[in-house]
């Protein structure tokens, strides 16, 4: 459901574009893109104004109503945890070594 934004600078109902990915993390000089990769992407709603061009980025509902990170099973334990965790919490394997 598109909910009505009002632009925060001349006042103007700001116009839907859509729900994007949008990619989480880093490049890393040594790892690449390995941990942009690792790090997920992120559901965004995208509003524009088409007064003065203001663009504003918004939650999506989707991942708003989910309220958790993205899981991966530890290759070392079998244990789940955060997809944004360089290391097992739980048996410390590190994902880069």
């Amino acid at each position: 459901m598109r909910k009505s934004v009002q632009c925060l600078r001349c006042h103007t109902t700001m116009q839907y574009i859509a729900n994007k990915k949008i990619q989480l993390g880093q490049t890393g000089w040594l790892l690449g893109d390995l941990p942009n990769l690792i790090a997920g992407a992120m559901e965004a709603a995208i509003y524009t104004c088409p007064s003065c061009g203001k663009i504003e980025f918004f939650q999506s509902e989707n991942t708003a109503s989910a309220g958790t990170i993205a899981q991966q099973k530890c290759p070392a334990c079998g244990k789940s945890h955060d997809m944004d965790y360089p290391k097992c919490p739980f048996c410390k394997h590190d994902y880069f070594v």
